[in-house]
């Protein structure tokens, strides 16, 4: 594997940059769609669990259907990957926003009426900073999530990591692709968890 690695380093590291960049664009789609719904969802307490529970059921359809279901709309591409990825995705983000929002103490929000701010002020300056650490939390796991299953997406024509696994299956006893592909993923989803825990951490309101 290591010997691989060796002669072959810069095609692994033009894969890495293709898988972050898949993982990275269903990222960002995905969270300024959730902001929206989880405001929408957090506000109007009806209709939460109905919401979370079909988000949920979309988690639970396996992966490769769902990017099948996208191939009539983009076609063999990474845009087919990131769109599930997006959908996939859709339920941790709102989910820890619900909860980054229902953990903030109440008095504070009263306080906030109370000083004259807007909604647009109150989410920006209290309740924002507030729910933070939690969104990233939710960010965190879904970023594990979307590294994982953007594997899947070089059968599918989209690049990244999972070439190495699919071209070391096709060719016999190429075992030494399987692992560097598999390790790589291992060290790009630990690095990428241990960056995103490292800011929840520092954007925690230290407890008196």
């Amino acid at each position: 594997m290591f010997s691989y690695i060796a002669s072959d380093f810069d095609r692994i590291l033009q894969l890495t940059v293709q898988h972050l960049w898949l993982a990275g664009s269903a990222l960002v789609i995905s969270a300024v769609i959730a902001l929206p719904i989880g405001l929408v969802i957090e506000r109007e307490k009806r209709v939460t669990a109905a919401a979370l529970g079909f988000l949920g059921t979309l988690y639970t359809i396996p992966s490769i259907v769902l990017i099948i279901l996208f191939i009539p709309l983009f076609g063999l591409s990474s845009w087919s990957v990131i769109a599930a990825l997006v959908i996939y995705t859709q339920v941790i983000l709102v989910r820890n926003l619900i909860a980054g929002l229902r953990s903030i103490d109440l008095s504070l929000i009263e306080i906030s009426n109370g000083l004259g701010m807007t909604p647009w002020q109150r989410w920006w300056r209290v309740q924002l900073p507030l729910a933070l650490p939690l969104m990233i939390a939710g960010v965190r796991l879904a970023a594990t999530a979307a590294i994982a299953i953007a594997t899947i997406g070089a059968k599918f024509g989209a690049g990244g990591l999972g070439s190495l696994l699919f071209e070391g299956i096709a060719q016999a006893g190429r075992y030494d692709k399987i692992l560097a592909g598999a390790v790589t993923v291992g060290i790009l989803t630990l690095v990428v968890n241990w960056l995103l825990l490292s800011l929840e951490r520092r954007l925690q309101v230290p407890k008196e």
